[in-house]
C-alpha cells in the first residue's frame, strides 16, 4: 500500500511540474509573440508563436485537452506548417553557410520554430496517461533554455550589435 501511494504522489508531482512547464512555455511563446510587433512580417510570426502559447495555456489548465480533436488538429497543423518553414530556413542557412545562427534573423526564426515544433510534439498525447520522469525532465530543460538564452543575449549587447533595429526595440 505504501509503495502505491508513493508512486501516485510522484506521478502527481510530475504532473504539476509538467503543467508549470506549460505555463512558462506559454509565457515564453506569448513574449515571443509580443516582440514580433516590430517585425516586417509580424503577422506570420505572431501566429507562429501565438498558437503554441494558447495551446500551452489550454494544456496547463486541462492536461487531458491533448486528447481532444480540436487541440490535436491545431497542434498538428502548426507542427506541419512550422516544419515546412524550418526546412526552408534550414536550407537557406545551409546554402549561405551561416554558422552563427543567432546573429542572423533567419537563424533566430529557425530556432524559434524548432522550439515550437519540439514542444508541441512533446505535448502530443501527454493527457493520455500520467507524464513520466523522462518527459518532465526534458520539459524542464527545454523550458529553462529559452529564458536563459534570451537573458544572455539581452545582457550582452555586443551579441546584438548586428541585429536589425526591429529586433532591438521590442524589449
Amino acid at each position: 500500500m505504501g509503495k502505491v501511494c508513493k508512486e501516485q504522489n510522484t506521478k502527481s508531482w510530475l504532473s504539476v511540474i509538467w503543467q508549470v512547464c506549460n505555463v512558462f512555455m506559454s509565457l515564453f511563446f506569448a513574449l515571443a509573440t509580443y516582440v514580433q510587433i516590430n517585425d516586417p512580417d509580424a503577422g506570420l510570426w505572431m501566429v507562429g508563436y501565438g498558437v503554441p502559447a494558447v495551446l500551452c495555456v489550454l494544456l496547463a489548465l486541462s492536461p487531458h485537452v491533448t486528447e481532444t480533436l480540436p487541440w490535436r488538429r491545431v497542434a498538428d497543423l502548426h507542427v506541419m506548417v512550422s516544419s515546412a518553414v524550418v526546412a526552408m530556413l534550414g536550407l537557406r542557412l545551409n546554402k549561405e553557410q551561416i554558422t552563427e545562427i543567432f546573429q542572423q534573423e533567419e537563424g533566430r526564426e529557425f530556432s524559434g520554430l524548432i522550439l515550437t515544433v519540439v514542444w508541441l510534439l512533446m505535448c502530443r498525447h501527454s493527457g493520455r496517461a500520467p507524464v513520466g520522469m523522462l518527459r518532465v525532465s526534458t520539459a524542464v530543460a527545454i523550458t529553462v533554455f529559452p529564458f536563459v538564452a534570451w537573458l544572455y543575449y539581452h545582457l550582452n549587447k555586443d551579441l546584438r550589435s548586428n541585429w536589425p533595429s526591429h529586433c532591438k526595440t521590442a524589449i
